[in-house]
């Protein structure tokens, strides 16, 4: 799922096509938006809030997108074919005097007025990488993720609620950087505080960076631009422990957490300890155990 550095970079990108601009046409392809027309509206701001983009108008009104697993927002010259994603998937088309965007398999798409944003959004903690983050929202999103120290943090940087624009990438980083174990209770983290900070330096890092490459390691070549994020089955790029994935939380909500168990002591309530095979690795095809699947 895109997460808040990969949004914030959308909404920007969408604001420099479409903010000041009048709507000269509008197509939601969504059921509940059908014969909703925003043309002749000017787009006011776009703005991202944790993993939400926020497009608003002149007419007092927001048009909320989230992209959840595949969505995508696009921008192509007015007049121009927006070429494989100009039918399957497309759920909305905005269309400026100089650009057009096109949302790309949108997770969720509505209209509403724009004082009424906090029924869809206002549930959300601070947004990591909001302008204002220091003035307040850092301090916010500390005191709520400490508040219940026995919850493994891992689990509590995911909850939008505490804090917003964390995905289950940069929780698995970060963690790692730090050498603490996803499951490790917050009560065990020594810097709170500090860790958010981290957060905040690598996210905001991608998403000024002049290409879309997320990055912990300072290389952008892929397999080698993570340390431990999709990374199950291979070597630590530390100290060649073999990384490990396990679920993190419980029920519809829980999410995949990867770890090097040696770089990152702590517990591992979910992990059987089982070989596991690097991801995309087809075991059927080789009948072998993969090459790092026996690692320390």
């Amino acid at each position: 799922m895109p997460e808040g550095d990969t949004v914030l970079r959308t909404a920007r990108r969408l604001h420099a096509a479409l903010g000041g601009e009048v709507l000269a046409r509008s197509d939601l392809r969504w059921p509940s938006l059908a014969t909703t027309d925003l043309s002749g509206q000017r787009v006011t701001e776009v703005v991202a809030l944790g993993k939400h983009v926020l497009l608003r108008t002149d007419a007092g009104l927001t048009l909320h997108s989230h992209l959840r697993m595949d969505g995508s927002w696009h921008v192509t010259p007015t007049g121009r074919p927006w070429g494989a994603r100009s039918s399957d998937g497309v759920r909305a088309v905005l269309e400026g005097p100089r650009w057009t965007a096109v949302g790309h398999r949108l997770g969720m798409l509505d209209l509403l007025p724009t004082a009424a944003e906090g029924e869809l959004v206002g549930h959300l903690g601070p947004d990591l990488l909001a302008d204002g983050w220091d003035e307040g929202g850092a301090a916010t999103a500390a005191g709520a993720v400490a508040a219940d120290p026995a919850r493994e943090v891992g689990d509590a940087l995911l909850d939008q609620r505490l804090v917003a624009g964390v995905g289950t990438f940069w929780m698995s980083e970060a963690l790692f950087l730090v050498g603490t174990s996803p499951w490790a209770p917050v009560g065990d983290v020594a810097d709170v505080p500090g860790l958010l900070a981290r957060l905040r330096r690598m996210m905001r890092a991608a998403a000024d960076a002049r290409e879309p490459v997320q990055t912990t390691t300072g290389d952008t070549r892929p397999g080698r631009n993570r340390y431990v994020h999709a990374r199950s089955g291979l070597p630590c790029l530390r100290c060649g422990t073999t990384v490990r994935v396990a679920p993190l939380g419980t029920g519809p909500t829980a999410r995949s957490a990867f770890s090097c168990p040696h770089c990152q002591p702590g517990p591992r309530p979910t992990d059987d300890g089982r070989p596991q095979t690097p991801l995309g690795h087809d075991r059927r095809r080789t009948g072998q155990t993969p090459r790092y699947s026996r690692g320390r």
